[in-house]
C-alpha cells in the first residue's frame, strides 16, 4: 500500500514574524506584585510535604517566605543550595507531578501554590542582577575528578565537587555544554538562550573545564580517565533513540524527534527549518509533545500524536497532554505502528503510517484484528532512548535493564566509578532527579577522596 499525496515538506510556512510570536515564552515571568501575592498563598507548613516531595530537596517554605519578605536574593541562594540548575527545572519540571501535587493549598482548594513559577521569579532575579555569583571555592584539594557528559547530572556533580574544591573536567559529545537542556528541550520553554545562560553562571564558580566534541567509543579511553583522575563520573544520557523496528522506517521524512528537536534549538532563523504539512508523532512522553507543539508551531496543517497505551500509562504529565491539545496537536492512543507506508509519488518518501488498534487482556497489549492508516509526510520517532552501546557492558560494569546499576549513591560495579541521570537504572528520566543524582555522586566522591 502506498499513499498518493505528494510529499509537502518545506520551510517558510508562516510569515517571518509569526515565529517569534509562536516560540515566545510558553509561561511568562510573573511580575513583582504577582510573585508577592503568590508568595503570600503560602503557608509555610512544618515538615512541608512540598519539600518532600522535591527529588533535589529544595527547602519550599524557606524559599517562599524570603520572596515574600522582598529577599529574592536569600530566596534563590535556598534553591541553588539544594539545586544548583533550579532556574532551568523552575522551567521543565514537572510540579505538577512533584512538589504543587501535595501542596496544602492544593488539597484544601485545588489550586496549588505555584511553587515552580515562584521558584524561577527568585533565580531569574539572581541571574538578572549584577552578581549572580554566591557561592564560593573551598581550598583546593588537589584532587581531580572526570566527568563524562555536560547533562543536568554531569553539571550539577561538577558545580558541587568545584564548591568542594576539587578540579573538574568535563568531556562531551556536544559542541555546547548543557546536555538534553540545550538540545532536547522545546525552545518556548527555554527562550534567550536561557539553558547556556545557566551554564555559563555553573562554571562561574571556578575549577571546572569544560572538553567538547569528545566521545566515548572504548574502553581505552576509560581507562585513560581511570588513570589520569582521581574519579571518574558517568552522565552521559541515552545518546541512541529507540527505533520502531517495522517496515519503511528508513523511508526519507522518517526522523528521531530528539534530533527534531535539537535541529530546532540551534537554527537561529526558524523560517528556514523544513517541516511536513502532515505530521505524525509517535511516543506519549515530554519529547513526544515537545516535537509534536513544535511541528504544530512551525506551521504543519495536521499533527497526530500516536500511544500504544492509554492516556494514564503515558509518561507526559496530563499539563502535557493538555498542552498539546491546546496547540491543535490530536492524540491518539491503543495503536502501534506496523509499517511505515511509501509515498505514491514519491516511493523514498513517505506517506504514511498504518497503525494496528490495540487492547488489554490480561494485561497485556493484543491487536484487535482492525488498523488505521494516517497520512504523513513527517514522521518523528519518540518511543524512547537508549545507551545503544555494549562498551559499558564489555568494560565490566553491572547493567541493569541496559542502563549502569549503582547503589543509592550513584557508585557503580567499578571502584572509582559513579554514575548519574538516564545512563543510571532505576530512575524517573526527569531533569531535577539528574540534578540529584549528580549532587549525591558528587558528595560521596568527596567523602571518598577525603578519607
Amino acid at each position: 500500500m502506498s499513499i498518493s499525496l505528494a510529499p509537502d515538506v518545506r520551510p517558510g510556512r508562516l510569515d517571518v514574524a509569526d515565529y517569534a510570536l509562536r516560540f515566545a515564552d510558553a509561561t511568562p515571568r510573573l511580575t513583582g506584585p504577582q510573585a508577592l501575592l503568590e508568595a503570600e498563598r503560602c503557608l509555610y507548613c512544618f515538615d512541608a510535604p512540598c519539600a518532600t516531595a522535591c527529588p533535589t530537596g529544595i527547602d519550599v517554605p524557606s524559599f517562599i517566605r524570603r520572596i515574600a519578605d522582598g529577599n529574592l536574593r536569600g530566596s534563590a541562594k535556598a534553591i541553588l543550595e539544594a539545586n544548583p540548575l533550579g532556574g532551568m527545572c523552575a522551567r521543565v519540571c514537572p510540579t505538577e507531578n512533584l512538589c504543587e501535587a501535595v501542596c496544602v493549598r492544593q488539597t484544601q482548594e485545588g489550586k496549588p501554590v505555584a511553587i515552580g513559577r515562584l521558584q524561577r521569579h527568585a533565580v531569574d532575579a539572581l541571574m538578572d542582577s549584577a552578581k549572580p555569583q554566591l557561592f564560593t571555592r573551598a581550598p583546593a584539594t588537589g584532587k581531580k575528578v572526570a566527568i563524562v557528559g555536560a547533562g543536568p547530572a554531569g553539571l550539577a556533580c561538577a558545580h558541587t565537587l568545584a564548591k568542594l574544591g576539587h578540579d573538574v573536567v568535563i568531556f562531551d559529545a556536544k559542541p555546547k555544554a548543557g546536555g538534553l537542556n540545550e538540545y532536547g528541550l522545546a525552545s518556548y520553554k527555554t527562550p534567550n538562550n536561557f539553558a547556556q545562560a545557566e551554564v555559563q553562571w555553573l562554571l562561574g564558580i571556578g575549577g571546572i573545564e569544560v572538553c567538547h566534541n569528545w566521545k566515548l567509543n572504548t574502553v581505552a579511553q576509560l581507562d585513560a580517565l581511570l588513570r589520569d583522575f582521581d574519579a571518574l563520573f558517568l552522565g552521559m544520557g541515552l545518546p541512541n533513540t529507540v527505533q520502531l523496528g517495522c517496515p519503511g522506517e528508513v523511508l526519507q521524512g522518517v526522523r528521531d524527534a530528539v534530533d527534531f528537536i535539537a535541529t530546532l534549538r540551534q537554527t537561529e532563523d526558524l523560517s528556514t527549518l523544513a517541516v511536513g504539512r502532515q505530521v505524525v508523532v509517535i511516543g506519549g512522553g515530554m519529547t513526544a509533545v515537545d516535537a509534536a507543539v513544535q511541528s504544530k508551531l512551525l506551521g504543519a496543517e495536521n499533527v497526530h500524536m500516536v500511544y500504544r497505551r492509554g492516556p494514564k500509562a503515558m509518561s507526559a504529565s496530563k499539563a502535557e497532554q493538555q498542552w498539546a491539545q491546546t496547540n491543535g496537536v490530536t492524540i491518539h492512543h491503543w495503536l502501534a505502528p506496523v509499517d511505515v507506508l511509501p509515498n505514491g509519488v514519491d516511493a523514498a518518501s513517505v506517506g504514511g503510517v498504518r497503525f494496528a488498534k490495540q487492547k488489554r487482556v490480561d494485561g497485556k497489549l493484543v491487536p484487535t484484528g482492525d488498523t488505521l492508516v494516517l497520512e504523513a509526510d513527517m514522521v518523528l520517532k519518540a518511543i524512547g532512548q537508549t545507551l545503544g552501546s555494549s562498551l559499558l557492558a564489555e568494560a565490566g560494569f553491572q547493567m541493569q535493564s541496559g542502563r549502569l546499576a549503582t547503589d543509592a549513591h550513584g557508585l557503580t560495579s567499578q571502584p572509582g566509578v559513579w554514575a548519574g541521570g538516564d545512563c543510571r537504572a532505576g530512575g524517573l528520566d526527569l531533569t531535577v532527579e539528574a540534578v540529584q543524582h549528580g549532587k549525591l555522586s558528587a558528595l560521596s566522591i568527596h567523602a571518598q577522596l577525603s578519607a
